[in-house]
């Protein structure tokens, strides 16, 4: 929400013919938190936009979803969406490329995860966990060998799909990473 703070500056011009000037200045509180919400929507699931719109509205956050296609978005004062070429990784080298340090971004892909760590930013999967060095280090390791399987033809399958109580989750730590964020970037 947007707040008007106005004040009342009372300047003496003349001292001696008492004229006063009185100046109104308004300012526009933008209660915008110091970080951005990064999703990397080209492999986010559906079910899990609104709990991202709610945490924007709740937490006046701004959020930029980018991807690859139309991710039918309305775009609003805090909520945006880059369009990037087709091709691989062309979402997550955007979202490296324009994020900062205490951003937050969501996303399933685990180097993306490693980078946006790498930059002083918090990443968290769209099934809740957040991303750390260490657990970054164990999945890639995990991703190669499972690439390694499929190269060699066995079939591993993929991840069942997100449930009510994944939205749960994903919400809640959405909910603890925001107020992290906030309490970090107030000092």
């Amino acid at each position: 929400m947007l707040k008007l703070k106005i004040s009342l500056i009372v300047i003496f011009t003349h001292l001696r013919k008492a004229s006063v000037r009185l100046i109104f200045l308004v300012e526009i509180e933008n209660n915008v938190l110091p970080f951005k919400l990064w999703v990397d929507a080209d492999a986010l699931p559906k079910i899990l936009r609104e709990v991202i719109l709610r945490a924007s509205d709740r937490y006046q956050l701004e959020v930029i979803f980018v991807a690859n296609q139309n991710v039918g978005i309305t775009p609003s004062v805090r909520i945006k969406s880059i369009q990037v070429l087709s091709g691989a990784d062309q979402a997550d080298k955007e979202i490296v490329d324009r994020m900062v340090e205490n951003d937050i971004v969501i996303t399933q892909d685990i180097p993306l995860a490693a980078q946006v760590i790498e930059k002083g930013g918090v990443a968290i999967h769209p099934r809740g966990e957040v991303y750390t060095t260490a657990n970054v280090k164990a999945r890639l390791h995990l991703r190669d060998f499972m690439d390694t399987l499929r190269g060699a033809g066995v079939q591993t399958g993929g991840p069942p799909p997100i449930s009510e109580r994944d939205k749960r989750e994903f919400s809640s730590s959405l909910d603890q990473t925001i107020l992290k964020q906030k309490r970090k970037t107030a000092k």
